[in-house]
């Protein structure tokens, strides 16, 4: 009966499941309920207190057999979902790194979706293609990155989901090009470094990469260089490295680690790499978003002299999951770890080498327009309205900072670089190092079961402190206010607690 089916004697044509007004309607009342949501998250608790295996007790172990009204669905998301999910666009969220988002962003990611393009090369969607290679040379103008990255430049940029896949792309792309130097027998001398503050996606890509366990070097850092990567350290590595015949052959900087927010001195480290021909990439996740703002600018000085940069959109730049912004100053290194050219993709287009052909520059073959929300974000914010956003959190962060200094009983424990804040009860008299780093362990797990804010921690130089990250879009000062309040409230309690049992 085909798409017709009979039902008391009449013929009913089944609705199609992109019918326009039907996505209409229910288009509507996914934004109203968004919109609602955003309205009332700061009244949910931040961190969700789900205990393993709460979901799967409340919905069915199967799929429905027939189809559910939409109205249904969106109360079961209300009612099983949104109490599971820990609300990273609370602004009582200052966990990890900020998840950014905005207007601009969700409607740019709305748009994605509903082109539902598949633009592995520029035939599949011209204008999908061309409008990343112009957004990513408008970011890095943006940055003041030098023209070398840029498409005008012989460089260019590319739109990858997260940090962990310009890592490791990068990371392929300089061992390709090792390799048809010294042969690829010799796959198992390969070398990497960075420090030990370099985020584990470092190790992850060197482990798909091929680089055998043994030849990962996590450079150690101290805190009179506040965690930064010792160049000296750096260069003697590399050269004791070679001396054992090994092949180092990429080092991976940071600009903004995870643990403290500290940045690697990029220009010398920049020349210890080309000394020796090494691939440097500059990882900066999360502060790279910073340097729209000229007054941080500085932390990328000597970047000429790298061979390629990522910063995460998705953190600090209002532009919703998943966008990671990738540049190399030599896309070729790229295309030749990464191309296959199957006849089916064949095309006049790709073969005139006059067009960017993306899965070229990334692992997987199909990619996401991504372009489109990066472009909406930029166009409707422009600069000047990034660098207010930023700057306000930077403010925010240096406000709690000095609140965390008048506070005798902690201490800051890193210098405030961007808009974190590392922190810690102060050891007490009588206190070992292991019972202090359990004392701001209990600290922070109080903090969030109270589910009035949330916030992640960190080891930094064998110190447990905790990070408070400002960057939710939806934070105001009042919030960070109300976040050290609380931390205050709980410190008084554990600090009496310890008191009365002769800690």
């Amino acid at each position: 009966m085909g798409k017709e089916e009979l039902n008391g004697g009449k013929s009913k044509r089944s609705k199609n499941p992109l019918d326009p007004e039907e996505f209409r309607r229910q288009g509507h009342k996914v934004i109203d309920f968004l919109a609602d949501y955003y309205l009332n998250v700061a009244d949910y608790p931040v961190r969700s207190n789900s205990q393993p295996g709460d979901l799967r007790r409340l919905l069915p172990d199967h799929a429905p057999i027939s189809g559910e009204p939409f109205d249904a669905i969106l109360r079961d998301i209300q009612s099983f979902i949104v109490p599971g999910l820990t609300h990273w666009m609370s602004p009582n969220y200052f966990a990890y790194f900020p998840s950014s988002g905005s207007t601009a962003g969700f409607l740019g990611e709305v748009l994605s979706s509903g082109f539902n393009v598949v633009g592995f090369n520029w035939l599949s969607s011209p204008a999908a293609t061309e409008l990343e290679t112009l957004v990513m040379d408008w970011l890095a103008k943006a940055l003041g990155l030098p023209e070398s990255f840029l498409f005008s430049g012989g460089g260019g940029g590319v739109l990858q989901g997260t940090t962990c896949e310009a890592i490791l792309c990068t990371m392929l792309a300089a061992r390709e090009k090792t390799l048809r130097k010294i042969g690829t027998h010799r796959v198992a001398d390969l070398v990497v470094y960075a420090s030990d503050q370099a985020h584990s996606a470092f190790q992850k890509a060197a482990r798909i990469a091929g680089v055998q366990p043994e030849n990962y070097r996590t450079l150690p850092t101290t805190r009179a260089d506040l965690f930064s990567l010792s160049p000296d350290l750096l260069r003697r590595t590399i050269s004791k490295d070679m001396e054992a015949g090994l092949v180092p052959f990429f080092v991976c900087a940071t600009v903004g680690t995870t643990s403290s927010t500290a940045v690697d001195p990029i220009k010398a480290l920049c020349e210890v790499a080309n000394e020796r021909n090494l691939w440097l990439h500059v990882d900066a996740a999360y502060a790279g978003s910073s340097c729209v703002c000229p007054e941080f600018r500085h932390y990328f000085s000597g970047v000429e002299g790298a061979s390629s940069l990522s910063l995460n959109a998705h953190k600090w730049l209002l532009t919703n999951l998943d966008c990671c912004c990738l540049w190399v100053k030599d896309p070729s290194a790229l295309t030749a770890a990464l191309s296959t050219d199957p006849e089916f993709l064949k095309n006049e287009a790709s073969e005139s080498k006059k067009v960017v052909d993306y899965k070229d520059w990334q692992v997987a073959l199909s990619r996401r327009f991504r372009a489109m929300k990066l472009w909406l974000v930029l166009r409707t914010h422009g600069i000047t309205g990034l660098q207010s956003i930023l700057r306000s959190h930077v403010a925010m962060a240096e406000r709690f900072r000095c609140l965390v200094a008048g506070d005798r009983r902690f201490e800051v424990v890193v210098p405030r670089t961007f808009a974190m804040v590392c922190f810690r009860l102060r050891p007490a008299a009588g206190l070992s190092s292991e019972e202090t780093n359990e004392l701001n362990r209990r600290l922070l797990e109080g903090l969030n079961e109270s589910g009035r804010a949330c916030m992640s921690h960190a080891v930094v130089g064998g110190d447990y402190v905790i990070r408070l990250a400002v960057g939710a879009t939806l934070t105001e000062q009042r919030h960070v206010d109300s976040a050290w309040r609380l931390v205050q409230q709980l410190a008084d309690a554990l600090l009496g607690a310890a008191i009365i049992n002769g800690r």
